[in-house]
């Protein structure tokens, strides 16, 4: 990225001679006043009357302006850019692991979990561009909906076509974290963690959550977990209506805390307890903070110079007032 700076004059001290100029003025303009005849800059020389002779002070104006245009070139204007580039020096690399199973349709937040789910999770990967992230999604089963990407668009993609039914039903939470475990074990980012959500208990698959985190703990990988739901009963599927939809009753909140909590633990990591929209946003506002990529910036300055604009002028002033001194004033001077 390139930024204009206004850096107007390297050299501004030179600006003390336009107190000379203006004191030469008012002494030529006294002079005038007092003998009613021209000078030349130079040489006075008494001239002649007529049109010519009062033209005549185009001459030293010409020179003063000319004397005026030199002071600016040597304040050097210029203009300043500076170039800047950023680098990421430690990238982190990020699985969420999220939980789609029917539970995940409960409507204790808004419009349900699983959609709160996403629109939070999107808010915090936009936050997350120098940072690879992938999308792991488990009930009764797990699979990786996405690998790791720096590719916002594919991932909030991927957040947005989440959908309970696409795979078996059930809470297969050490499938969740032994699959993302896999996305990232070959990872060479300096820090790698797993974002695991979920709002119930263990009780599918064939890994246990516990296994699945010692293999994140060999392989240096962080676990933060959240438990999603609220304290109490909540509006939540119970069964299929002849149409296929679900039926909704309330039923208790039941989330393995202890097990979280222990898994986060022995990987560094922590466990949260979302129980509204509010709260599950600011549970990743968190991690998003706790988790910051190391960025270098490194800027470039370059200055562009304007002083021959002003010598040109200069140059160009002075030529005019010698052809005019010596052409269409010859004879007034004489």
């Amino acid at each position: 990225m390139r930024e204009i700076l206004l850096a107007p004059y390297k050299n501004p001290e030179w600006f003390t001679l336009f107190a000379l100029l203006l004191l030469l003025v008012i002494w030529k303009y006294k002079s005038v006043s007092k003998e009613s005849v021209y000078f030349n800059f130079s040489t006075g020389v008494k001239g002649s009357s007529g049109l010519k002779t009062k033209l005549r002070p185009i001459l030293w104006i010409l020179r003063v302006a000319a004397l005026s245009a030199l002071v600016m070139a040597l304040a050097r204007p210029q203009t300043s850019g500076v170039n800047t580039k950023t680098k990421t020096s430690s990238g982190i690399d990020i699985v969420l692991s999220i939980d789609v199973s029917s539970s995940m349709l409960a409507k204790d937040l808004q419009p349900n979990r699983l959609e709160a789910l996403k629109e939070v999770a999107s808010d915090f990967v936009k936050d997350r561009k120098s940072d690879r992230i992938g999308i792991v999604v488990y009930a009764g089963e797990s699979y990786t909906k996405t690998p790791l990407t720096t590719d916002t668009a594919i991932t909030l993609t991927a957040l947005s076509e989440l959908t309970f039914g696409a795979i078996e039903d059930g809470t297969a939470i050490g499938m969740g974290l032994a699959t993302a475990v896999n996305r990232l074990k070959e990872s060479d980012a300096i820090s790698k963690i797993i974002i695991l959500l979920t709002d119930g208990v263990n009780n599918s698959g064939f890994i246990e959550p516990e296994t699945a985190a010692n293999l994140a703990l060999e392989y240096g990988i962080k676990i933060y977990t959240i438990g999603l739901g609220t304290n109490g009963n909540a509006l939540s599927p119970i069964a299929y209506n002849s149409d296929g939809s679900f039926r909704y009753g309330m039923r208790s909140v039941e989330i393995d805390e202890e097990l979280l909590q222990s898994v986060s633990k022995l990987t560094g990591g922590s466990y949260y307890r979302a129980t509204d929209n509010k709260s599950l946003e600011s549970i990743y506002d968190q991690i998003n903070e706790l988790e910051k990529s190391e960025i270098e910036e490194f800027s470039y300055y370059t200055y562009e110079e304007h002083f021959r604009f002003w010598v040109i002028l200069a140059l160009s002033l002075l030529g005019l007032e010698l052809l005019s001194r010596h052409t269409i004033f010859r004879e007034a001077l004489s």
